[in-house]
């Protein structure tokens, strides 16, 4: 469905230092006009799909800043723009709703994969995912290791967010090659705020063009080129890629007191991840986890060292990955295995293997890797709240109680024997 931007787009024109608060999607686009993207295209597909809707409000000042906007015929098209970063160096963005769209786009993706690029190229993809999703339910992640292009999923917050688009640029072009975004349906429509920069003006626009072409034959998708193309995916671009996330610090860590335990989280799922430790007490209202997070902004590639530094001296980590098949988890397990690390990894067996991980999916999982897991931190103490089940009809009234009930008991050491009672921990 089709929105108007109208009166909103007047944020996309704050300069440096100004604060922004809005909706998801405007700082997406703020983010782009902030990174010095040359032109822009897409497919409609809700809710990715109100980027097309803003930028079709914003034409104005695209025109001022001359950049190329075109609402794509299909996904395939939209893929084929980016094209024109591969001899020349200008940004460019596209976004399409996923997965379904990225099979449209696949073939003009797999040829811009294989030939690199020199300017930034990135695609933004609504990962239609869980509740709510309206389409076959696929990973992006697949077609990411397919082509190899890198996958960022920042967390869902508007700083996070806009940092991540104009990080993509950086690694686009840093290993040239294309970078998928992704941002779940409730990303899209997350409110809040960040400090803005300044729009930049291209260098190559619709008001500064290029006056001289150039053509590479290396550049095209046939023999022999594509033998070289092979290898420089992964001799050249991948090391390059792995380089830039580590050094540029794009995944996060947050310690905790629980040493000896830790979760791995795709950015993308941090909120609710954090919810439900709240849930069972071990966060607090500001997202301060007592047991340590290792939050991957970038899900592919992975960074070897950054996982295995982070799961050294912890008996036990959790991966947390919605969808199947589970590619990191494997990945990590791989990654572990050659590290001759001791760590047991856990994931899958304790999470369902497919469907939407929602607030009860993951309070029940997280407590069940609590469970066995058994922090040495919490072994005496326990978590300082547990949720109560679902209480049932009155039986004298007969009425039905509509409300869940919390038990909430600040303090720890009186709450020891509840907790230990619900997540059967041991003593």
């Amino acid at each position: 469905m089709e929105r108007s931007f109208a009166e909103e787009i007047s944020r996309l024109s704050l300069g440096a230092g100004e604060e922004f608060h809005g909706e998801g999607i405007l700082a997406v686009t703020k983010a782009l006009l902030q990174s010095g993207v040359s032109y822009i295209g897409g497919y409609q597909g809700a809710p990715v799909s109100h980027l097309i809707d803003v930028l079709g409000d914003a034409r104005e000042l695209l025109d001022t800043l001359g950049i190329y906007f075109e609402n794509s015929a299909s996904e395939a098209g939209a893929a084929a723009m980016l094209g024109a970063s591969i001899n020349y160096p200008v940004r460019g963005a596209v976004t399409w709703k996923s997965t379904v769209g990225t099979n449209v786009a696949s073939d003009a993706l797999s040829n811009l994969a294989s030939s690199g690029v020199q300017g930034g190229a990135l695609v933004i993809l609504g990962e239609d995912y869980g509740e709510g999703s309206s389409i076959i339910q696929e990973r992006t992640h697949a077609f990411a290791m397919k082509s190899q292009m890198w996958l960022m999923d920042p967390r869902p917050n508007l700083t996070s967010i806009v940092e991540a688009v104009e990080k993509s640029f950086e690694l686009s072009e840093a290993s040239h090659t294309p970078v998928m975004l992704q941002l779940r349906i409730r990303a899209c429509h997350v409110h809040g705020s960040f400090v803005c920069k300044d729009n930049r003006a291209p260098a190559i626009s619709t008001r500064e063009t290029i006056s001289q072409p150039k053509f590479d034959f290396s550049n095209i998708n046939l023999p022999p080129s594509i033998y070289a193309h092979e290898r420089l995916k992964i001799e050249s671009r991948w090391p390059a890629a792995v380089k830039f996330i580590k050094d540029h610090q794009l995944n996060e860590r947050f310690e905790g007191d629980c040493t000896d335990v830790g979760l791995i989280i795709p950015g993308g799922l941090y909120n609710g991840t954090i919810r439900a430790l709240q849930q069972l007490g071990l966060a607090d209202t500001f997202g301060n986890s007592r047991i340590p997070l290792q939050v991957l902004n970038v899900v592919y590639p992975l960074v070897p060292d950054e996982l295995v530094e982070f799961c050294a001296n912890k008996r036990a980590v959790l991966m947390v990955e919605e969808g199947q098949p589970n590619y990191i988890e494997e990945s990590l397990q791989a990654i572990l295995r050659r590290a001759q690390s001791d760590t047991r990894l856990y994931g899958k067996d304790i999470f369902p293997m497919a469907g939407e991980y929602t607030g009860e999916v993951l309070t029940k999982s997280l407590a069940e890797f609590i469970k066995q897991a058994a922090p040495a931190a919490l072994a005496e103490q326990g978590p300082p709240r547990c949720r109560r089940p679902p209480l049932r009809w009155h039986n004298s009234s007969r009425k039905r109680l509509k409300r869940w009930e919390f038990r909430c008991l600040p303090d720890r050491r009186a709450s020891a024997s509840v907790a230990r009672s619900a997540l059967s921990l041991p003593r």
